[in-house]
């Protein structure tokens, strides 16, 4: 498109010269700095004619005339990133040459993220490697290799979320006499191998909806792994490693159940049908608003009820209550993770809760949630409901400190949010992991003593 004239207007401004890029005499890219300056009543800028015919851009055909502007930080990279780049025809006049655009291309990063301009870029990316796979007569594309894309694809350093209610559960049976390292492993890798065809899901239906696409402010923790929306694998693809887990995971348990009790069955079909169906049409549950309490379910009393049924055989309350805190937190992380994606989301008719309630109301119920989650894990633990060690969970609780600071302070800025919901991530981990420390400490009590102290049961 044409530049505007308060574009033009700003070129002083914002920048002391002008590089033009051209093709020379010989077929070879040429560029030459120049002064320059701006008649935006005209739509022109004036640039000084270089001095000898060698490096003299040519007149009535197409140049380039950029503008850029970096500052470099020591030890840190670069800020103040901002270019306009014009095209156009070049002609004499009165000593100058002079430029009227007809089309233009600039960034900004104080007006748009590095971040966001290179998602901007990604239809202009896919429609260049389209017309190269043409010329050349095969398919030329973005690669990577197997290990990181595998990594990528799956989301695997997500599994975090799987990990602690699965060995939650293991523990509570390990401290009632009930363990078995193989019955243990199996859970963990069945959990995983749903988690992970979750993870893939929601890929694609995300491509499908159109979510991926209007997601221009993806983060390191949210906006999904894009390995379709990039061109790393096709869709067909996705939907075959998507099936493979769940077909592992649903194998897995099913030979579980026939081991520990057909009551597993119950559960196990409850959390495939929660992961499959969190994105998935008819359902969408996250489309609805439902997410969180998708999330909350499925990588919190089910996981954890289901680990310590596969060992102990039977269910209990204990297990139940214990999984509660994780729950609650598994749930923060994708609500976190939703504020930067609301714009997309809303875009793509995905109606998370940042996308219905305002940043006042997001911030309060995160706050309110944190504070449930610590106030079951004190009262639990207190009450002997849960073990009693576990109360030291209770340390992870300033993690959540940084995060309430960031959404009051960066709700509207994903990059500057991204690392509180690192620090999000780290709440639920360190927080599960504490209370798998907990059980731990209290199954090595009760192995130490026949009458441990109260504290210690």
């Amino acid at each position: 498109m044409r530049p505007t004239r308060e574009l033009l207007e700003s070129l002083p401004e914002r920048f002391d010269h002008a590089v033009v890029a051209f093709v020379g005499a010989e077929g070879y890219p040429l560029s030459v700095a120049s002064r320059f300056r701006v008649e935006a009543d005209r739509g022109v800028i004036l640039l000084d004619a270089p001095a000898g015919e060698a490096v003299a851009p040519p007149e009535g055909e197409e140049v380039n005339v950029v503008f850029s502007h970096i500052r470099p930080q020591p030890g840190v990279g670069y800020d103040e990133r901002r270019y306009v780049s014009l095209w156009g025809s070049l002609r004499r006049s009165n000593g100058h040459l002079e430029l009227e655009p007809d089309r233009t291309q600039h960034w900004d990063e104080q007006e748009m993220s590095f971040f966001e301009f290179s998602e901007r870029g990604v239809p202009q990316a896919r429609r260049y490697f389209e017309q190269v796979s043409a010329e050349q007569g095969r398919e030329i594309g973005p690669r990577l290799s197997f290990g990181w894309l595998f990594l990528r694809a799956t989301r695997l350093p997500f599994l975090t979320a799987t990990i602690i209610p699965v060995g939650l559960g293991i523990a509570i049976a390990a401290l009632r006499d009930d363990f078995s390292w193989w019955r243990a492993l199996l859970t963990l890798i069945g959990g995983a191998c749903i988690h992970l065809g979750l993870n893939v899901a929601n890929d694609v239906f995300d491509t499908l909806s159109g979510a991926d696409e209007a997601n221009v402010n993806p983060t390191q923790f949210s906006g999904g792994s894009r390995v379709i929306l990039y061109g790393l694998v096709d869709l067909p693809a996705m939907v075959a490693l998507c099936v493979a887990f769940y077909a592992v995971g649903i194998g897995i348990g099913i030979a579980l159940a026939a081991v520990s009790g057909w009551g597993l069955l119950w559960i196990g079909i409850a959390g495939a049908l929660i992961s499959l169906f969190y994105t998935a049409p008819p359902l969408k549950l996250v489309h609805r608003g439902l997410g969180e309490i998708a999330v909350f379910a499925g990588f919190g009393p089910i996981m954890t009820l289901g680990a310590y049924f596969v060992l102990a055989e039977n269910y209990a309350w204990e297990p139940f209550f214990a999984s509660l805190p994780v729950g609650i937190l598994i749930a923060l992380i994708l609500y976190v993770n939703e504020v930067p994606d609301r714009p997309a989301d809303a875009a793509a008719g995905k109606r998370t809760l940042p996308v219905r309630w305002s940043k006042d109301t997001v911030i309060l119920a995160y706050d309110l949630a944190v504070a449930v989650t610590f106030a079951l894990i004190a009262a639990f633990a207190i009450s002997g409901v849960t073990a009693r060690p576990t109360i030291i969970a209770l340390a992870a609780l300033p993690l959540a400190f940084p995060v309430h600071r960031a959404l009051r302070d960066h709700y509207e800025s994903p990059y500057e949010l991204m690392p509180s919901m690192g620090k999000n991530i780290m709440l639920h981990g360190a927080t599960g992991a504490l209370l798998i420390l907990g059980y731990a400490i209290a199954i090595v009590a009760d192995a130490a003593s026949s009458n441990p102290h109260a504290f210690l049961q």
